[in-house]
């Protein structure tokens, strides 16, 4: 396990040993830590809100994986599951606040929200831990915005790309940008109504101050656009679907006409040919010249080719056909 110390004034960064990190807990006013826990975790490691110093047997979900997402308020303590967008996937840090200090852990290098969260806190600076978890919540929150933004932006650019010409890996494409509006929908949703729950009820207190609820009702009013714009990607999805299911249907729509076309034109040869191809009387006893058949058998089919070239030159389909080319 790896604790770093963030200075709230310049946003620096310092390493610290986790007894150090121990005793700055139990003194310091206000404090940042993050801790990098190992990518793999065995069952007899201790938790670490225990190595930390934190004994509390609600707060033993704190830094183990796999869980799902939270928001609680637990007496002096907050504890949050905030899922971010790191990579292309939806990963967890977890979030432990209190009045004194905010510890946040992640595992490994997959999460660069520390370091989006040190330059917040560079630019920001805020003056208590509360304002430092709200700065975390808001950086969880816009992971999200870029990773919506972002693949709506490449659903626009496959559905005028479908216009343009359409291609089967284009579906691949749309089937995983769907994929992907679905678990950010997923992965957020829960989480949201867990932190408005609790945010709701910490806003009805009256110990809540003022300058908290003007924080907390702008994270509520971020989290409401983040999530309108998850379902905009899931609206654009679909729509994007349904274009190219109108374009394979007009495609279909132009086969089934050509056969049709080939089908009026060769439906009265096939039906002359039938008919002076079999053996009754008429036929066999009064068609004996050559001139006589060239009359009947062929131009009979000649004026049959012409009677339907002009009828499709008149109808609908012909010129339907015409517009599509």
């Amino acid at each position: 396990m790896i604790v770093t110390m963030v200075s709230v004034p310049d946003g620096g960064t310092t390493r610290v040993s986790v007894p150090e990190a121990r005793r700055r807990l139990a003194t310091d006013r206000f404090l940042l830590l993050g801790v990098e826990l190992p990518e793999t975790e065995g069952p007899e490691d201790e938790p670490v809100v225990r190595r930390l110093g934190l004994d509390d047997e609600d707060l033993e979900w704190f830094g183990r994986q796999g869980a799902s997402p939270r928001a609680e308020f637990l007496g002096e303590f907050a504890g949050f599951v905030v899922p971010v967008v790191h990579g292309g996937q939806v990963a967890q840090v977890h979030a432990l606040a209190s009045e004194r200090f905010l510890v946040i852990a992640h595992w490994g290098h997959r999460i660069g929200l520390t370091a989006d969260l040190t330059a917040q806190v560079r630019r920001e600076r805020p003056h208590d831990a509360v304002a430092a978890l709200f700065l975390l919540l808001q950086e969880a929150l816009a992971t999200f915005r870029r990773a919506a933004v972002e693949s709506l932006l490449q659903v626009e650019e496959l559905e005028d790309a479908m216009f343009q010409g359409r291609r089967p890996e284009q579906v691949y494409r749309l089937s995983q940008l769907r994929r992907r509006s679905a678990v950010l929908h997923h992965a957020l949703l829960p989480y949201l109504q867990g932190v408005d729950e609790v945010i709701t009820r910490r806003m009805m207190s009256r110990d809540f101050p003022l300058e908290r609820q003007r924080v907390a009702q702008e994270f509520q009013r971020a989290a409401r656009l983040v999530l309108a714009d998850i379902e905009s990607l899931q609206d654009a999805t679909r729509r994007a679907f349904a274009s190219y299911g109108s374009l394979v249907a007009g495609e279909q729509n132009g086969v089934i006409n050509r056969l049709a076309i080939v089908s009026v034109i060769f439906l009265p040869l096939s039906f002359l040919t039938g008919f002076f191809g079999m053996n009754f009387t008429f036929l066999t006893n009064r068609l004996e010249t050559r001139d006589e058949f060239w009359l009947l058998a062929v131009g009979l089919q000649l004026v049959a080719v012409v009677g339907s070239m002009f009828l499709l030159h008149r109808s609908r389909i012909w010129r339907r056909l015409r517009d599509d080319e």
